[in-house]
């Protein structure tokens, strides 16, 4: 192994130890340096991590703007041991980062969904696909977080689950309501029926009896929502599974301001319980649902009325 292969093998292992997951660094900067390999390269220099960056020529400026961060970050780790690094300029593939408009699903699509997803073989495939769907809708988890979950995880019993080093690489607790505890609970006795001896000790499991794959579960979401017509020839624009954490927010949102509740103090409940890191995070979803922006400034302009 190069010196250069050792150095992103223990800078992986170190970001890891600090609580990053870094899958798609896993597997870029390996790729990184093989290309410095083939190059005759033993230190990162700017006008290689830039040919490299640039690959495919087909891509968007902000996936190669992406590429190059995860080699700017690297390169900073291996300035410290060797100075004849180079570190690439921040502003040199400046990309701006564009947040995906939400699809907000209708309570009717939802169910749809579910319903959809019933006609799905085998049976515990089926039941594990719906529960995902309903599980997403009503906690507005990740899908990540919602695959990672153990059954110790989810004390029904207790009314709760816990999402075990999120995105942030923190804990938190969930509240159940009553109805979600009365699903997962009937999923878990069909699913123990179907598969009493799994091979693994995720509370959500493939028809193997296996942890589910997050392509698996993308896969079977893009033939449900074609099959309930929820594509791009219909919408005219994508709607993701992703989307149901994003609808779940704005649901919740929405239902607080036409309630009167005070949003401003509720906000950092909500985040919390979504797993953000600050406020400012949730605030996003303001520019989501043009219904949302519509009611708190109709609040604002009540307001200044009262105060006049």
């Amino acid at each position: 192994m190069s010196p250069l292969a050792e150095a992103v093998t223990e800078y992986l292992q170190l970001r890891r130890a600090l609580g990053y997951k870094l899958e798609r660094e896993g597997r870029e900067l390996p790729r990184f340096v093989e290309f410095l390999e083939q190059h005759d390269a033993t230190v990162i220099t700017t006008e290689l991590a830039l040919a490299w960056a640039i690959q495919p020529a087909d891509a968007t400026r902000r996936y190669w703007n992406q590429r190059l961060t995860m080699v700017r970050r690297f390169a900073r780790h291996m300035q410290a041991s060797d100075p004849r690094t180079e570190v690439p300029p921040s502003d040199l593939l400046p990309a701006k980062k564009r947040r995906a408009v939400p699809y907000l699903y209708s309570e009717e699509e939802i169910e749809q969904l579910m319903q959809a997803a019933r006609k799905i073989r085998p049976p515990l495939k089926s039941a594990t696909i719906e529960t995902v769907v309903g599980l997403l809708a009503v906690t507005g988890m990740r899908i990540g977080e919602a695959l990672a979950l153990d059954r110790d995880d989810v004390e029904l019993s207790e009314g709760r689950l816990t999402v075990r080093r999120d995105k942030n690489g923190r804990s938190r607790e969930i509240a159940l309501h009553p109805s979600t505890v009365m699903a997962l609970a009937a999923y878990a006795r069909v699913r123990d029926e179907l598969c009493p001896h799994p091979k693994d000790p995720s509370f959500l499991i493939s028809a193997a009896g296996a942890r589910l794959h997050r392509g698996t579960v993308g896969h079977e979401f893009d033939r449900l929502r074609r099959y309930c017509g929820l594509d791009y020839d219909t919408l005219g624009r994508a709607a993701r599974i992703h989307d149901l954490r994003h609808t779940f927010v704005l649901r919740t949102l929405l239902n607080w301001y036409r309630e009167d509740a005070d949003v401003e103090a509720q906000l950092p409940l909500l985040s919390t319980f979504l797993g953000h890191v600050e406020p400012s995070s949730t605030y996003w979803y303001f520019e989501g649902a043009p219904q949302l922006l519509a009611l708190a400034l109709e609040r604002l302009e009540r307001t200044w009325v009262e105060q006049s």
